[in-house]
């Protein structure tokens, strides 16, 4: 357990320090959960770090208290511009999907072409 959390707090560090030094407008957390992501499609997920994600996904729904905290405190100002919020909140689940659509599409074509030019050398 201790050597999963070891290995994601450094890609978390590898990412926080490659963020400053190259001035990136990434949050470094983000750019080590993509440091962690390419290890793991090249050498697959050990059990000993599987181990860890189960145990941090048990307790996922704490991460979601200060965001409510962060509503509750700011209620006002959520009911003066409440207008505002849902018309960014629908835009941008629009462009979400749109986006999710346009993109499951285009791959959804890659693997077809790939399937025919597979099937076409296969019966030459």
């Amino acid at each position: 357990m201790l050597r999963g959390m070891t290995v994601l707090l450094i890609c978390q560090l590898i990412g926080e320090v490659t963020a400053r030094a190259l001035n990136l407008p990434m949050p470094g957390p983000v750019l080590g959960m993509l440091l962690l992501f390419s290890v793991l499609l090249w050498r697959g997920a050990p059990e000993w770090l599987d181990q860890v994600a189960q145990g941090l996904l048990r307790f996922l729904p704490l991460f979601f208290v200060p965001a409510g905290v962060g509503i509750m405190n700011h209620v006002q100002l959520m009911r003066a511009e409440w207008p505002a919020i849902a018309i960014t909140l629908l835009v941008s689940t629009v462009i979400t999907m749109i986006v999710t659509a346009g993109v499951l599409l285009l791959f959804l074509r890659l693997t077809d072409a790939r399937k025919a030019s597979t099937h076409a050398t296969n019966h030459d």
